[in-house]
């Protein structure tokens, strides 16, 4: 083999990804912990070491590092230091060999693979002799909640009152899986996620000493991919170092990790609000073509959603440096125009949509049904909304009338007159407009709506050529409502509506307090609709006969009197203590006169006969 072959072989075999090679070697480069590292300075400096320490956070954000380092500061030896000290910057006695985990008295041990009670007994049985050559006997289980319950126990003891040249070291993933026992008898540090800002500004500074030209962009994407790890941030550089032959631009590291154009999601997120379907499937389809994966696009557009209504409350939000020009300046302005319903049905409608595209064998088709969804209910009134157009009177419209009264025409963004099928609701038109920015109660639009006009309620047609439908009273209006399957009608009607008279074409009632405003409307308009003639109803100050709903309590309650005094009842409640009326049903024949009650009942005791 030649030697250019050899000195290229060696070369490969020398290189170590940036996530060993820039492993951090003591505290002052360890980004994103100063609680932890002003603490263990204080403690160090007067003396207070504890005997152990349970190091707790997300993965890579440095619990095993952390764990090498101060068992490198604890065994620190210079030629003129000899004590343990948190100020690293010369080499010592030990470091090396701690930093590269090959020392004979810091011993690693990974808590996954060693997990039982003989494992843990070896560890007994060391420790009570003397360190080698270094200051203290150190032992760092990773891990730590992997061990078992009787790995646990047994180190209780000795993790109490450990000899005083022993230090614990534990790192865990899972700090809830941990026994209190274990814990009460550690010093806890939980290690923060790494600030988005912190990370772009750590990657930027590798990629310096590496002679890499990087992005700004793509250091922000590796930076939000990374979730605040600092080992997942350098793996997936690493990554589009390879990808992009040297160089790093925002284009190779959206292509590698599949990601969407944070741009364009905020265009999507626009169409979207504005209810225009046709425009944000031509979006999503361009995403899709230029390789974004459809979980990706609707997981930014999820993570935008909450960037927009953060900023309703928290406009410092803007300070993240993850974040893209264009990502501030449109997401400000989302801020101002959007309410915070609006946001957050969007958000509930992204969160139930997502799995749905992640679990369908034809992803791209389910996450068009989730913005077809999203664009819909964009000219769909919030609870709220027509909660309020119904106590004031007004239709429950899809969208809003114009300032001047007028409807808007049938559009793109405002669709006209909805059909039964389509899930519109009972408005004739449904008009785009934004919200007003103290969160008022208008829906996704574009322009501030002035305040809505009250609107005309329009009265169901009877039906042609139909003869008149006899009404006598309040029971036959609820069966009328039954037969129409008008559920929530019959309800209110039962509940709501006392008789005081009633003739052909005019009928008087009395309301209950918690009767609806438009009740007596509603009342005349379905009538009408129902019965094929004009009714006229009124409300009168007499306080009439009972509800339907009263009638049916009272009946029931008489029943149950009356079957408790059959002697027959009357000795079966007898002979099974214990046993109670439950229901009480009279039968459809007109000849039966008696009440027949159905009686289950539960013997006492086990003594009793059947």
């Amino acid at each position: 083999m030649s030697e250019a072959g050899n000195s290229g072989t060696e070369k490969a075999a020398a290189y170590r990804v940036l996530a060993r090679k820039y492993r951090p070697a003591n505290f002052s480069e360890l980004i994103g912990q100063e609680p932890m590292v002003r603490t263990l300075t204080n403690a160090f400096a007067t003396g207070r070491i504890a005997q152990a320490w349970m190091l707790t956070g997300v993965r890579g954000v440095g619990k095993t590092t952390t764990a090498r380092i101060l068992a490198r500061a604890l065994n620190y030896k210079t030629a003129s230091v000899d004590q343990p000290s948190v100020d690293l910057a010369v080499l010592g006695e030990h470091c090396q060999a701690i930093m590269e985990g090959r020392h004979v008295d810091v011993i690693e041990m990974d808590a996954a693979s060693h997990t039982g009670i003989d494992d843990i007994r070896d560890i007994i049985e060391r420790v009570r002799y003397a360190p080698v050559s270094a200051r203290y006997k150190v032992y760092i289980i990773d891990e730590v909640h992997m061990l078992s319950t009787q790995a646990f126990n047994g180190l209780l003891k000795t993790l109490e009152e450990p000899p005083p040249h022993v230090k614990f070291i534990f790192a865990t993933t899972e700090i809830r899986k941990v026994p209190i026992t274990v814990l009460s008898r550690c010093q806890r540090f939980d290690l923060r996620r790494i600030d988005a800002g912190a990370l772009v500004a750590h990657l930027s500074s590798i990629a310096a000493k590496e002679d890499i030209a990087v992005d700004d962009d793509a250091l922000a994407m590796i930076a939000r991919a990374a979730e605040g790890s600092a080992r997942d941030s350098l793996s997936i550089l690493d990554q589009a170092i390879a990808h992009g032959s040297g160089t790093v631009s925002a284009e190779a590291v959206r292509a590698m990790l599949g990601l969407a154009d944070r741009a364009r999601i905020v265009d999507l997120f626009e169409h979207v609000m504005k209810g225009d379907v046709a425009a944000a499937l031509a979006e999503f389809r361009a995403q899709y073509d230029t390789g974004a994966d459809p979980a990706a696009v609707l997981t930014d557009l999820a993570e935008f959603n909450h960037l927009v209504t953060r900023l309703r409350f928290v406009p410092t939000a803007l300070d993240d440096a993850s974040l893209s020009e264009d990502e501030r300046r449109r997401g400000a302005d989302f801020a101002k125009a959007l309410s915070v319903r609006v946001l957050s049905r969007t958000w509930q409608m992204l969160l139930k949509g997502i799995p749905e595209v992640q679990s369908s064998n034809r992803p791209v088709s389910a996450a068009e049904m989730v913005l077809i969804r999203l664009a819909h209910a964009a000219d769909l009134p919030t609870l709220d909304e027509a909660l309020k157009s119904l106590e004031s009177g007004a239709s429950v419209p899809n969208g809003a009338p114009r300032s001047n009264g007028a409807p808007a025409s049938p559009g793109p963004a405002n669709p006209g007159p909805a059909s039964p099928g389509n899930g519109g609701g009972a408005s004739a038109v449904a008009q785009t407009r934004m919200p007003t920015a103290n969160g008022g109660a208008q829906t996704m639009r574009l322009v501030e709506a002035e305040p809505m006009p009250a609107a005309f309620v329009p009265t169901p047609e009877p039906v042609a050529d139909a003869p008149p439908v006899p009404v006598k009273s309040l029971a036959d209006i609820a069966a009328l409502a039954d037969a129409q399957r008008d559920m929530a009608f019959k309800v209110l009607v039962k509940r709501c509506v006392r008789l005081v008279r009633i003739e052909p074409g005019r009928i008087d009632v009395s309301l209950t307090d918690d009767a609806p405003k438009m009740l007596l409307n509603d009342l005349t308009a379905k009538l009408r609709a129902w019965t094929g003639r004009s009714w006229l109803v009124s409300l009168s100050k007499e306080e009439g006969g009972q509800t339907l709903a009263e009638m049916e309590s009272t009946k029931r309650e008489n029943a149950l009197l009356d079957a408790k005094s059959d002697p027959t009842v009357a000795a079966i409640l007898a002979r099974f203590p214990g046993a109670r009326i439950i229901d009480v049903r009279i039968p459809d024949a007109p000849e039966a006169d008696a009440v027949e009650a159905e009686v289950p009942v539960e013997p006492a005791t086990d003594d009793d006969e059947t």
